[in-house]
């Protein structure tokens, strides 16, 4: 009789939250966002939807940037994790654009097993290739990282385990804790505590899908935290709070779907960006791991 194997089961519960699907930050320009997002970042425009001049979908793997056209850009206080295939090509792409985004806040710089971006704007971005840690990821978004309050990252980490039932770690750095919440497989946010001032908050938002969609709902309507009934299968609330204390400690806009929303599981156009006419190949147009 052959042993049977333990497995550790837990390290395959997920959570509540299933998917964090965009980041949505307003931008001035719509050409200096092609030139970073899908001529440098090498991503792709959603082909379907947002295709005129008041907003544009960039896509990435199961993810999005959200950019509203407005005359204000917003900053979203932290950094954006991105995975993407090939790091040397992404440097190739960077300096090509190079020359057209001077005069902007745009840099990149190889750093040690990652490539740190910065949009025309000043987000900033992390670029890693796929690894381990990133599980089958091979092109998406796998965390934002927000800057938080000194004192506060304990009672975030809180807020998600206890009212959105995500899993949620906390460790101990050198500037301060640092709160990691667990979002579906391979995602997640971090909030990182930081002696800097924290920048006033500016209305950018992050989208989520959730399974038990009811009971964070009823948690939020009981602290008056809702700012948005969208409609049947959304809401939207901006505060994060202690749920012992009910102290706000951060603010940002949390666009929250069921897994009813009909954009659940929206199958999203991604480009092969090493397709280039002087060296095309036939059937390799759209982007599949085996790409690479």
């Amino acid at each position: 009789m052959t042993q049977e194997r333990a497995y550790d089961r837990t390290t395959d519960d997920i959570g509540n939250i299933i998917l964090m699907e965009h980041v949505n930050v307003t931008i001035p320009s719509q050409e200096l966002a092609t030139l970073f997002y899908v001529a440098g970042l090498g991503l792709t425009r959603d082909p379907y939807v947002m295709v005129s001049t008041d907003n544009m979908w960039i896509n990435a793997g199961r993810q999005q940037f959200h950019l509203p056209t407005r005359a204000q850009a917003q900053l979203l206080g932290g950094r954006i994790g991105l995975v993407l295939p090939d790091l040397p090509a992404l440097t190739a792409r960077l300096k090509a654009v190079e020359p057209k985004l001077s005069g902007t806040a745009f840099a990149w710089a190889a750093e040690n097993g990652h490539v740190a971006v910065t949009c025309p704007w000043g987000n900033r971005f992390r670029c890693h290739e796929p690894a381990p840690e990133w599980g089958e990821m091979v092109l998406g978004i796998p965390y934002v990282e927000f800057l938080v309050a000194q004192g506060t990252a304990a009672g975030i980490g809180r807020f998600y385990t206890e009212v959105f039932g995500a899993r949620s770690t906390l460790t101990q750095e050198a500037a301060g804790a640092v709160a990691r919440v667990q979002v579906g497989s391979w995602q997640w946010l971090a909030f990182r505590e930081t002696t800097d001032r924290v920048p006033e908050y500016d209305g950018h938002h992050i989208a989520i899908y959730i399974a038990s969609f009811s009971s964070p709902h009823a948690f939020l309507v009981r602290h008056g935290l809702i700012t948005e009934e969208s409609d049947a299968h959304q809401y939207r609330f901006q505060e994060i709070v202690d749920p012992e204390t009910g102290r706000k400690l951060y603010r940002v806009e949390h666009e929250v779907r069921s897994l009813c929303h009909p954009m659940w599981g929206r199958e999203l156009v991604n480009r092969n960006p090493s397709q280039i006419q002087r060296s095309y190949a036939r059937g390799r147009d759209a982007f599949v791991p085996s790409a690479r």
